[in-house]
């Protein structure tokens, strides 16, 4: 894919989930069919782990690389009730009404966004994120209406092979560009503990 190097990015577009619904004997993750999240405001994550310097021979022998993943906040309109049910635990009775439990268990997923650059956009893959509650909240709405909007707390840890997250860049195959939000993309690179092969996906 022929694109040139992008000088700068900007927005933020195309959130999707993929639910994690097991995982096969290697470690790898098998992954649901990508979901839209619609309604994104911002995302910011920050980096977990620092690098450790080893001191030896009165200088710097070794660096410890420390990645322990990331974690931030990703702010939407409104959570979709599909999103709360599939991945924070939350139940529909048999009224159609959404419950929450003190019991529930989180579903860990991938989740997929976009930049949008100068020269063309760039697209992540975060391979094993977990999501806390959003804060609920509202106001009275006076002379002008202001729109609140739900925060997720979001978690992105390494998977058993080491592999957190990918994008794309100016190298990346035009197939893979082109339908990165249908299948979550699995690097196809070695990995330190087992190879990293296509990911399968249930329906």
């Amino acid at each position: 894919m022929a694109l040139k190097k992008n000088k700068v990015k900007f927005g933020l577009t195309n959130v999707y989930y993929a639910r994690i619904t097991g995982w096969s004997v290697d470690g790898t993750p098998v992954y649901e069919i990508p979901v839209r999240l619609p309604g994104a405001v911002n995302l910011s994550i920050d980096a977990n782990g620092e690098a450790d310097n080893f001191y030896a021979d009165n200088s710097v022998y070794y660096v410890i690389n420390n990645n322990a993943g990331y974690s931030g906040d990703l702010e939407i309109a409104l959570v979709p009730t599909e999103f709360a049910t599939n991945i924070l635990g939350e139940v529909l009775d048999g009224n159609g009404v959404l419950a929450e439990r003190n019991d529930s268990e989180l579903t860990e997923f991938a989740l997929a966004f976009e930049f949008s650059g100068d020269k063309n956009k760039i697209r992540h893959w975060m391979y094993r994120c977990s999501a806390s509650r959003p804060k609920t909240e509202s106001s009275t709405t006076e002379e002008s209406t202001e729109v609140k909007t739900e925060t997720l707390s979001i978690k992105a840890a390494a998977l058993p092979n080491g592999f957190v997250k990918s994008k794309t860049c100016e190298s990346t195959e035009e197939s893979v560009y082109l339908n990165w939000f249908k299948n979550v993309y699995y690097p196809s690179v070695k990995a330190k503990s087992a190879v990293a092969t296509t990911t399968t996906t249930k329906e």
